[in-house]
């Protein structure tokens, strides 16, 4: 057996041979901060690795610093941006920071559409809000600013062979499988077989509420209730996740996934360099070994999604074979009941009837398996990590979305009332048409969908509060962004086009852009829904035509997002697949909740933190900061 001197020895020869095999010219003294651990040393097991593994970082660290300051001098040096404020991490920190959204808007508010940021190591990067950037960078060129080697491989770590992971023509591969089943008439299908679902979350609530007022952490129950959406919806599989009584493994570690993964950000430009150069071995050890808990929790969270996943694979695939209904302790594939219409089985279809040429292939599968940890590893990898992919894109998001309306909606008794009006009056006009009880009525799709106060209110939340705040790109080649608002330089000068180097990083910041004043007005930072309406009270353009604000029609800018002309579910060949669902999935529940119960704010100070999905907690002294939980008032009506 290797004793514990032997492993850190060949733990620091390993890294001392990326080191060198690397083409600085400053590998020596990056080299020398190794070389005291490449000898025996004394010491207890834990202190010998985290020394080695401390100094490697340092030298990493000093290497990328002084490779940086004897480069060519950058172009962004002269794009307008804040003072670097710390050595290594620069502005990066202030970004990323879980209470950063005055220093996120005030950026783009200060500096203009393209400032120039600080990252790690001394790394220059871009952050952008300009509609005309914006369109370059997700359109036009987006074969050109592709998502950053840290996104790619941190997700195949985590996810697999999915969308959020693959670049190109295999993305572009995928996509073209997954786009009809994210179709309209597949939407209109869902909607009768997913409102049982809202009914249900509806009953646990007023189950609660029976004597009277109470305080219920409603975002526990969104969470729920968007989790059976996506199983039900998505996979024609069920939890029973309302059920008071039941608590669920994969439901947690999907919720922990964002949080703790946001608690990881630093560490996430090192995710490159450390799975092309370190044996897997060597990775599972370094994650024993290191003293970071939000490590250790991301390995379990992303075993326990795997497990899960297989488990619903598995169930999908004999469902399709011989479909019956099979409940384990109120879990299992819902066969029949289902009717064939979750987006899980509308891809193995599509996929088994896809061209040769189109349809995936077991080598595709397979394929950089080796950047997956060896529990992700299966011929079935790709169809698994749609699974995870799905729970991650549209259980956390609507999750935030639906607890973010719930909570403004809290604020504003008005809004909420004349919201509860327009739904139940059109409850109200159906029941006419059916004879039933207007409390009974479930509004179909062509109606529900193009409600103007429901769906005004939809998209001002969605606008102001994206769930997702900002996503990164690369710049995979030099080239010049050009700017729909010119800017002022440092000097003086006024700019109409920023030149990008190769392999800049570029943040894109969904926050600042859908605040853009010179976009969206003056009040670009109030929720105001009304925006989205007519004098009349109608909607002003199409739900899903790329409509456009009056703020955007008298400035003859917009941006090039799907989704009313907002960036919140992005645009081009990357944009949101599911946001037609998750639209819909809102509306549902919403027009389920309000018209027999009334929310209103606790008596807690309630914060909304920046992590990689936004999230509630109680500030102290009720809460501690950093729970994710929304407290409401919640009574009958």
């Amino acid at each position: 057996m290797i004793d514990h001197a032997d492993d850190v020895r060949s733990l620091s020869s390993i890294i001392v041979e990326c080191l060198y095999a690397s083409k600085s010219c400053h590998r020596v003294a990056a080299i020398t901060y190794l070389s005291p651990w490449t000898s025996t040393h004394s010491g207890t097991r834990s202190t010998m690795i985290f020394q080695v593994l401390l100094t490697s970082f340092l030298a990493y660290v000093v290497w990328k610093i002084i490779n940086r300051a004897r480069a060519s001098p950058n172009p962004l040096s002269a794009i307008p941006g804040p003072q670097k404020e710390h050595w290594l991490k620069g502005n990066y920190h202030r970004i990323f920071n879980k209470e950063g959204w005055d220093y996120n808007i005030q950026l783009a508010e200060k500096y203009g559409g393209a400032v120039k940021i600080h990252g790690l190591m001394g790394a220059q990067l871009l952050y952008i809000s300009d509609p005309r950037a914006m369109y370059h960078v997700v359109v036009k060129e987006q074969d050109v600013f592709e998502e950053t080697d840290m996104f790619i491989m941190g997700n195949k770590l985590i996810f697999g062979e999915g969308l959020l992971s693959t670049l190109g023509d295999q993305h572009r591969k995928q996509r073209k499988i997954l786009n009809p089943v994210f179709s309209l008439s597949n939407m209109r299908d869902l909607l009768p077989i997913i409102q049982p679902i809202a009914n249900e979350l509806l009953n646990v609530l007023q189950n609660q509420v029976v004597s009277g007022e109470q305080e219920i952490d409603v975002m526990k129950w969104m969470s729920r209730g968007a989790f059976e959406y996506v199983c039900q919806a998505g996979l024609g599989y069920t939890f029973s996740a309302l059920d008071p009584s039941k608590t669920n493994e994969f439901t947690e570690a999907v919720k922990m996934l964002s949080p703790t993964a946001f608690r990881l950000v630093l560490l996430r430009p090192f995710v490159p360099f450390v799975l092309r150069t370190i044996p897997l071995r060597w990775r599972m050890k370094m994650v024993d070994w290191f003293p970071l808990k939000s490590l250790k929790e991301m390995r379990r969270i992303v075993g326990v999604m795997d497990k899960t996943s297989r488990t619903i694979y598995s169930s999908k695939i004999a469902s399709l074979t011989a479909p019956t209904q099979t409940f384990v302790d109120g879990e299992g594939d819902l066969g029949p009941r289902g009717k064939g219409k979750d987006i899980m089985t509308a891809l193995l279809k599509a996929n088994a009837s896809a061209s040769a040429s189109d349809r995936l292939t077991e080598e595709e599968l397979l394929g950089q398996m080796k950047l997956v940890p060896h529990y992700l590893c299966s011929s079935h990898s790709y169809l698994r990590s749609i699974i995870a992919l799905s729970f991650l894109a549209a259980f956390e998001t609507t999750t935030s979305a639906l607890s973010r309306s719930l909570h403004v909606l809290s604020e504003r008794p008005i809004a909420q009332e004349n919201l509860r009006k327009e739904i139940q009056e059109a409850k109200a006009k159906r029941a006419l048409s059916t004879g039933e009880n207007p409390k009974d009525v479930e509004l179909p799709y062509g109606i529900l969908m193009e409600l103007p106060y429901l769906d005004a209110i939809c998209r001002e939340t969605l606008r102001l509060y994206p769930p997702v705040l900002l996503l990164g790109r690369t710049a995979r080649k030099a080239t010049v962004l050009p700017l729909a608002f010119p800017m002022r330089t440092p000097s003086g000068e006024e700019i109409t086009s920023v030149p990008v180097p190769a392999n800049t990083n570029i943040t894109i910041s969904i926050l600042a852009s859908n605040r853009n004043k010179r976009v969206w007005g003056e009040d670009a930072n109030e929720w105001k829904p009304e925006r989205w309406l007519t004098p009349e009270g109608k909607t002003k353009a199409g739900i899903f035509e790329g409509d456009v604000s009056s703020e955007q029609r008298q400035t003859g800018s917009r941006y090039p997002g799907v989704y009313a002309s907002m960036m919140t579910f992005l645009g081009g060949g990357r944009a949101c697949i599911g946001f037609k669902f998750a639209e819909m999935e809102m509306k549902q529940i919403l027009a389920t909740l309000l018209p027999t119960l009334q929310f209103s704010l606790p008596d807690k100070k309630i914060y909304w933190n920046m992590s990689g999905v936004q999230s509630p907690v109680v500030l102290q002294p009720e809460g501690d900061g950093s729970t994710p939980q929304l407290p409401l008032k919640v009574r009958a009506i």
